[in-house]
């Protein structure tokens, strides 16, 4: 074994390809004995790193190198996916729990620090490591669909707080343990970081929208932008003494409204959570030094028990004052406890930089090792306890808009201007309009009659078009010859759309990028609705790289997206299954979709409702009644039942119940990533087993 070990060549690659291994293998190993996958990631570094077989060395130029981009890029995601907008909204409670729950866990840190013979300095270093947070446990709330509830989004908005005090406090810290202390010297170093701040995030929020602006669809250049925006800010942390991942922190709330959640955002993300966010996790495994690990659990044992019991104690502390100032109950009490649990991304990051400055010891970075590892173990454990018994204001469910069938707020048609005796400025009514892109001659008949029993249900048209991809020279052979095919193929969607005596216009369009074409033209036509054919290569590498055509008209498109797979015609498609976990404005939109497919076929829907084992009869009971409720309150009357179904697989249930139903309906849902690593998506397992019939109906910007 060791000749093998050595014939292996000292090189960047071999650790590149080292690591790329890890990265594929070893998370999914570990998210199947249901633990944290980047707990894998960090005993995978010990077992390469010293301790282990040697394969990989943190002290080299490679590693140090992966290191610190991906500790750069995993605070910079961190500020990213913070929602600004809910923050906005509860700003006030935000900012108060936000406050709590830092200060609380600062002075409990700190007096812990003090206790065991740290320094005052690295005693408040040590405090501000038990200050801030990671949302582990926002996947788990989006998925329950309690996002909105108040205490949720109050957590959300407090982790803007407590990142940022945490960062800044780890900012002063190092500064002063790098000089000599003065009064004058810390209103310098404030003053500059001050200055720091407001450019970071005034400027790059400026200089990206201009940027975003200008560019208009060059996602190339905009990924291009966002990653020197990143590095820039970190470089310039640096020249003013403080760490670099303040600057990629502060970078990510900056551009966190530029990006949205556009294609750009989610190609950023992809490459920190898929590549350089596990490189740091690995690193930080590699230095994990096992015996002095060993030794902080026994000899050490106090002050990673004090530690890890101050923080699980004062983040309950801080709860409970919210719970006593805005009157939450136990379970929101409870939930946002959990959610401020998980010390991950600001927390190992500061401790590196701790450690790597001389301020903390070896023996308290294993206490944080072992304090990141109950946490992020307890915390979404206990968010996903308590969170499923919370609610959501009934005002906050439906629609706001009066369009019932999707849910959409109806677009003003374009009128121009007009002269003479008519009258300037009047309004058309718009008709019902269903666009249907085509390009595959054996799946555009299914497509139109699709379209058509929607758009006779609702008397309106079906617009179906074709788009021809622009050359260099716009009278090119080939785009002659591609115009040719696409009258071809609009003339026989004209003949479908007739055989159900439903007015087709078909229109041709020339344009560089599909995807664009596509929601360029149902924006000409003031679509309602699309309908698209299935793509196969949804899920592959390349198009979580640079995104598959149906996620990128589902960002920039203005109106619903219908991607359908039909095994059968349409016409014959009766029973329909609606996978329906909880009553969202997201899931009733997906069922008055189904609603009114339903009512244009003399179909029959059945809401499936697959609930958690634990969930009590009463709960299945309060969930049926307000599904029955939505159902009678809106969209087109319809032969329609409840089925509730409690069992922990999901996707399992899914796929065994659609075996007696013709059409499956799921709602799109964008991936998360939590702590930089990418979160798994029922979806996307049960659309690979499913034989049916399958609409997969996303929402713009979803």
């Amino acid at each position: 074994m060791d000749n093998f070990l050595q014939a292996i060549p000292n090189s960047p690659v071999v650790t590149f390809t080292i690591l790329i291994l890890v990265c594929l293998t070893i998370p999914p190993i570990f998210e199947r004995l249901k633990l944290p996958g980047l707990v894998g990631l960090l005993v995978a570094g010990v077992v390469l790193g010293k301790n282990g077989f040697q394969l990989l060395d943190s002290d080299s130029e490679t590693m140090k190198l992966f290191a610190d981009i991906g500790k750069i890029y995993l605070m910079f995601v961190a500020g990213l996916e913070i929602d600004l907008e809910e923050f906005r909204r509860t700003k006030n409670r935000s900012l108060c729990f936000g406050i709590a729950t830092f200060a609380i866990p600062l002075t409990t840190g700190t007096s812990i620090g003090l206790m065991f013979g740290f320094g005052l300095n690295a005693s408040i270093l040590i405090g501000s490591l038990l200050a801030s947070h990671t949302l582990l446990g926002y996947p788990i709330v989006n998925r329950l669909g309690v996002v909105r509830n108040e205490a949720v989004t109050v957590s959300i908005g407090a982790t803007i707080i407590t990142d940022v005090s945490a960062l800044l406090v780890l900012a002063i810290c190092i500064s002063i343990h790098g000089g000599e202390f003065s009064a004058l010297s810390l209103i310098i170093q404030l003053i500059a970081l001050a200055l720091y701040s407001a450019i970071v995030l005034l400027g790059l929020d400026w200089a990206g929208k201009e940027y975003f602006r200008r560019t208009g669809d060059e996602q190339g250049n905009q990924f291009l932008f966002v990653l020197l925006a990143v590095f820039l800010a970190s470089v310039g942390a640096q020249v003013i003494n403080i760490d670099k991942i303040v600057g990629a922190f502060l970078t990510g709330l900056a551009v966190n409204d530029v990006l949205g959640h556009s294609p750009v955002e989610e190609k950023v993300e992809f490459l920190g959570s898929t590549l350089f966010i596990p490189f740091f996790f690995i690193d930080m495994g590699l230095l994990i030094d096992i015996p002095a690990f060993v030794t902080s659990l026994t000899t050490g044992l106090g002050l990673t028990l004090a530690i890890v019991l101050g923080l699980i104690g004062s983040k309950f502390l801080a709860a409970f004052s919210a719970k006593l100032l805005y009157k939450y109950n136990w379970n929101e009490t409870l939930t946002m406890w959990s959610l401020s649990l998980p010390q991950v991304a600001a927390t190992l990051a500061a401790a590196l930089v701790g450690v790597n400055a001389g301020l903390l010891s070896q023996e308290l970075f294993n206490s944080v090792i072992v304090l990141m590892l109950v946490t992020s173990i307890l915390g979404p454990i206990l968010t996903a306890r308590n969170a499923r018994n919370l609610t959501i204001p009934k005002e906050n469910l439906q629609p706001k808009s009066e369009d019932w069938v999707l849910g959409i707020e109806p677009v003003e048609p374009y009128s121009p201007p007009r002269t003479g005796s008519q009258l300037t400025g009047c309004k058309l009514k718009n008709k019902f309009t269903v666009l249907v892109p085509v390009y595959n001659p054996l799946s555009q008949r299914y497509l139109i009659e699709m379209s058509a029993l929607f758009a006779r249900h609702e008397s309106g048209i079906v617009v179906p078009l074709s788009i021809t991809q622009a050359h260099a020279h716009m009278d090119a052979p080939q785009l002659n010859l591609a115009l040719e095919q696409s009258d071809r193929l609009l003339e026989r969607c004209v003949e479908v759309a007739q055989e159900f005596q439903v007015e087709a216009k078909p229109k041709v369009r020339i344009d560089d990028d599909v995807a664009e074409g596509i929601s360029r033209a149902a924006r000409e036509q003031n679509a309602n609705l699309i309908v698209m054919g299935w793509s196969a290569s949804t899920a592959s590498l390349r198009a979580r790289l640079f995104g598959s055509l149906v996620d990128n008209v589902f960002w920039s498109s203005h109106c619903p997206v219908a991607m359908v797979k039909l095994l059968d015609e349409p016409v014959n498609i009766r029973s329909i299954l609606v996978p329906v976990k909880n009553i969202t404005p997201q899931a009733i939109r997906t069922v008055r979709f189904a609603q009114l497919f339903a009512d244009a076929n003399q179909g029959r829907i059945v809401l499936l409702h697959i609930c958690d084992r634990r969930t009590s009869p009463e709960q299945i009971t309060q969930f049926e009644s307000e599904m029955a409720e939505v159902l009678a309150q809106g969209g087109p009357q319809v032969q329609a039942r409840i089925k509730t179904v409690a069992y922990d697989d999901v996707a399992k249930v899914i796929i065994r119940a659609a075996k007696s139903f013709d059409l499956v309906v799921l709602r799109s849902m964008r991936r998360r990533t939590a702590g930089g690593l990418a979160v798994s998506d029922v979806t996307t397992e049960a659309i690979k087993k499913l034989n049916c019939s399958i609409v997969l109906f996303g929402e713009p910007h979803s």
